[in-house]
């Protein structure tokens, strides 16, 4: 481990040595006078790619879709808490009505975050 240590330490100086060297001076006089960025590039307002278009009405149908089965898993949570009511259960479907309102949240989210950068 020590000789390659070496090794590395030595071919690290040799280098350093035979580096050519600007003719203006120091590096650090060379790092002064570079020109200095002076804000954010403007990268332009940018156009949709070609067929992007269809990729938007796919992802429309996808999020109607998803809302109509969070909407159907609501009602569905919600029959079986009423058949289960009349048994004296229904406490147990609290946790299926909470994974369905969390999957809710989750495609509101989602939805609004996608149309913010569309």
């Amino acid at each position: 481990m020590s000789s390659l240590l070496a090794a590395l330490t030595d071919a690290s100086q040799t280098l350093a040595h035979s580096a050519p060297r600007p003719s203006g001076g120091s590096a650090s006089q060379l790092l002064a006078d570079s020109p200095k960025p002076t804000g954010v590039p403007d990268v332009g307002g940018g156009e949709a790619p070609p067929g992007s278009d269809d990729l938007l009405k796919v992802l429309r149908w996808v999020a109607w879709t998803v809302t109509t089965l969070c909407v159907a898993g609501i009602f569905g949570v919600a029959a079986r808490m009423a058949v289960d009511h009349s048994r004296g259960g229904g406490r147990e479907h609290a946790r299926g009505l909470g994974f369905v309102l969390g999957a809710c949240l989750l495609i509101g989210a989602a939805s609004g975050i996608v149309g913010a950068l569309v």
